[in-house]
């Protein structure tokens, strides 16, 4: 029987999604081909070896566009023979790269697969891809296809969840995230040098270490705009036992936009012989699934609840969850439904402090916990990611 190794995971630090940014003038292309190199260097990979690369990314066009897993291959000069796919399951897009490239190895169709994102949102901001149910407010509520903010304010009505609340969730976030960061707990971490600015990223950008919980409380919902469109109405009309829709989401407890990439290296238990060298990990399960669309960020919880159930273990069986910050509600409401300990969940911050570069989160996250397993030295973890529309991706995984 085939087991799926991890052998390397690797990211950049998370840059912000703006001009001034310290990954912003660095191409996708660019970014991806230093990633390439340095997974090369640090396992002794021979490219020749990768019988595919499987890459995350949401706003495929521009820079991004072209099926930019092959063509980041093409550009960092890899054998043709090396094949690249491009997958958009949303914001679960680079844990859904990694779980195609289990099923490959799997299935024994390949003994080395790379995966992982990338996502450049201060290049291709998010939603350039202008798809019709983000830009037709008719099609978007005649499918139920809503916005992100949308879905978590509705998770925080469902759930009672006050402002308060998703405020101290966001403040921790970022304690936790500055904390990390200050000792180097995020050992996959790749710096990146930014010919422009002259200057070199060793750290991700998006933390904000010093805001309090008062400059949480002053900022204003964000998404009460989008209810009045039709949303609020919409959501309520399947949720009867609702009066409202509280809009308790800001900038400051939803996830920041950001820039980054993310390479996994997998393979089966033949690459220790090429590589010379044992496999950090072993993933033991995958589960996808879909909640609730008009909760839109839920899914990461449904994920690691059928995973759970799959494989018939508990949260006492798993020592750490790195469960997708996908606004404030949605982690307040994982931890209720599935009672998941604080000091076991998201226990560095997330993408409320650190960055939300959509398709490369999923990668980044698995490589987050892997650090921390390691640090720790403990075992088994679980990592989900939300998708919209109520997508959701769950993975298991055990340190060799």
């Amino acid at each position: 029987m085939n087991h799926t190794f991890i052998y390397d995971a690797i990211r950049t630090p998370r840059g912000r999604a703006k001009p001034e940014g310290g990954l912003a003038d660095i191409s996708p292309l660019k970014l991806l081909s230093v990633l390439y190199r340095e997974i090369q260097h640090r396992n002794q990979l021979d490219p020749v070896w990768v019988e595919d690369v499987i890459l995350g990314c949401v706003s495929q066009v521009n820079e991004q566009g072209g099926n930019i897993a092959k063509a980041s291959l093409m550009y960092a000069g890899w054998p043709d023979s090396v094949p690249g796919m491009s997958v958009n399951r949303f914001c679960s897009s680079g844990l859904d790269a990694i779980n195609i490239g289990v099923m490959k190895i799997l299935a024994g169709q390949a003994s080395c697969v790379v995966t992982g994102g990338i996502e450049m949102m201060s290049r291709v901001p998010m939603l350039s891809d202008k798809a019709v149910m983000f830009t037709d407010a008719n099609v978007a509520l005649s499918s139920r296809m809503l916005m992100m903010g949308s879905g978590a304010d509705l998770i925080a009505s469902d759930y009672g969840i006050s402002r308060e609340a998703l405020d101290k969730l966001a403040y921790k976030s970022q304690q936790k995230a500055t904390k990390a960061t200050r000792e180097g707990f995020f050992k996959s971490i790749i710096p990146i040098y930014n010919p422009v600015k002259k200057r070199t990223i060793t750290q991700d950008e998006c933390i904000r270490s010093s805001i309090s919980l008062a400059q949480l409380a002053a900022l204003p919902p964000a998404f009460a705009e989008l209810g009045d469109s039709g949303v609020d109405a919409l959501q309520l009309s399947e949720h009867s036992h609702l009066t409202e829709i509280i809009h308790a989401h800001t900038a400051g407890n939803s996830p920041s936009m950001a820039d980054a990439a993310a390479l996994v290296l997998l393979g089966d238990q033949s690459l220790q012989e090429n590589l010379k060298k044992t496999p950090v990990a072993r993933v033991l399960a995958v589960a996808t699934t879909c909640n609730d669309p008009l909760q839109v960020v839920s899914g990461c919880t449904a994920a690691t609840a059928k995973l759970m159930s799959e494989q018939n273990i508990t949260v006492e069986d798993i020592d750490l969850f790195e469960i997708h910050e996908a606004f404030a509600a949605t982690i307040i409401a994982c931890q209720r439904e599935l009672n998941i300990r604080s000091d076991k969940l998201n226990v560095n911050g997330g993408v409320i402090a650190m960055g939300h570069p959509m398709g490369a989160t999923g990668a980044i996250m698995l490589g987050t916990l892997i650090d921390e397993l390691t640090r720790r030295k403990l075992k088994t973890g679980i990592v989900a990611t939300s998708g919209a529309a109520g997508i959701g991706t769950a993975l298991l995984i055990s340190l060799c």
